[in-house]
């Protein structure tokens, strides 16, 4: 043990300079972001200006390409290039989702400004029979009750289907069998819509002998959905945790009945997430009820016999058939604020049905 001793400080004498901390930074203020994001609004406007360019477009590019660029300049003089990376990262995902969201926004706001201006009791409760495109007046009532009963039948095809699959392929599917299965749904998943259309159109009506129905546009739609439902149900069916179902086989209890009874009301609400997204999704689609359905201006409640309508089909009828007319592209968009308005009802119904079935914390 060594017995030097530190020699005492000398009274009067400068403390020797400290290094600088490197656990204590500069950072730029918080407000920094905002400063920016109105500096580079404000810089992009001008150069847009200066550099004559017509479009509000170019000009918010402009914009967030100087927003991403003077945040990482700024970082990276202020905060150094670790941080500055961080902030560029940040930057880049801010712009990206702004970018997403306004082209969403302006659809939705010119949706309403649009097809407010007709839609009313009247409008819902009417049809377009003995009304031409160029006539004031008429209504969605036949394209509502048509989609409404088309999108209904489709999912009483597809959702057994679709789940009695998934449950296959996640409790019973090994082999070769699964393998294919599997990878027809895959394929599946990715068809055109105009394809199923085309499909139900060769077999149901130029084969078979059909003729145009509502009925035949819901088999087109149960295509489209049938994939949908069996990814959503299979991987809700995975989510649920193997001890339930061992618990349940170690009681002594048959495994279709540990299926009907435990892995079914466990995943129940995921899976009626998953069923009502898959009807939001085919409840837009326009070219398998173009080729099938074939469109009636007047009320068919039988959709097993006669053309029928559709909200996609009806305004795509009304903008293709308006010849200018300021009547037929109102009634066009006001069908698509009831479209959209359906479906966004379904996605909150399935966001509620999800909340109401998730797991309570403490349970």
């Amino acid at each position: 043990m060594s017995n030097a001793t530190v020699p005492a400080k000398t009274p009067g004498t400068p403390d020797a300079p400290k290094a600088p901390s490197t656990l204590s930074a500069a950072r730029l203020p918080r407000w920094a972001p905002w400063a920016i994001a109105v500096g580079s609004i404000a810089a992009g406007c001008a150069i847009g200006l200066g550099a004559g360019l017509t479009s509000r477009v170019q000009w918010g590019l402009l914009a967030a390409l100087l927003f991403v660029v003077v945040s990482y300049a700024l970082a990276a003089k202020v905060e150094g290039r670790r941080q500055a990376k961080d902030r560029l990262a940040t930057s880049v995902v801010w712009v990206a989702f702004i970018l997403a969201v306004v082209p969403l926004a302006s659809l939705v706001y010119e949706t309403i400004a649009r097809g407010i201006k007709v839609l009313d009791p009247y409008f819902l409760s009417h049809s377009m029979g003995f009304v031409t495109s160029y006539q004031e007046g008429g209504g969605i009532y036949h394209a509502i009750l048509g989609t409404l009963e088309q999108v209904g039948i489709a999912t009483v095809i597809s959702v057994p289907i679709g789940i009695l699959t998934a449950i296959y392929l996640v409790e019973y599917g090994r082999g070769k069998l699964a393998k294919a299965v599997t990878f027809f749904v895959d394929v599946m998943t990715g068809i055109p819509s105009i394809v199923a259309g085309l499909f139900i159109l060769s077999f149901w009506i130029l084969i078979l002998g059909f003729g145009f129905s509502g009925f035949a546009g819901s088999m087109a739609l149960a295509i489209l959905m049938i994939p949908v439902v069996v990814r959503s149900t299979e991987e809700m069916l995975k989510l649920v945790p193997n001890e339930l179902r061992e618990a349940s086989l170690a009681l002594g209890i048959p495994k279709w009945r540990t299926i009907l009874k435990v892995v079914l009301p466990t995943s129940i609400g995921g899976i009626t997430t998953g069923v009502m997204l898959a009807v939001a999704r085919i409840a837009g689609e326009t070219a398998p009820v173009l080729l099938l359905v074939f469109g009636n201006p007047l009320i068919n409640g039988n959709p097993f016999e006669g053309p029928q309508a559709s909200l996609p089909l009806y305004i795509y009828q009304q903008y293709a058939s308006s010849g200018g007319s300021q009547a037929a592209y109102d009634r066009a968009w006001a069908a698509a604020l009831v479209l959209i308005a359906f479906i966004m009802i379904l996605n909150l119904a399935a966001r509620g049905v999800a909340r109401w079935k998730a797991p309570k914390a403490g349970r």
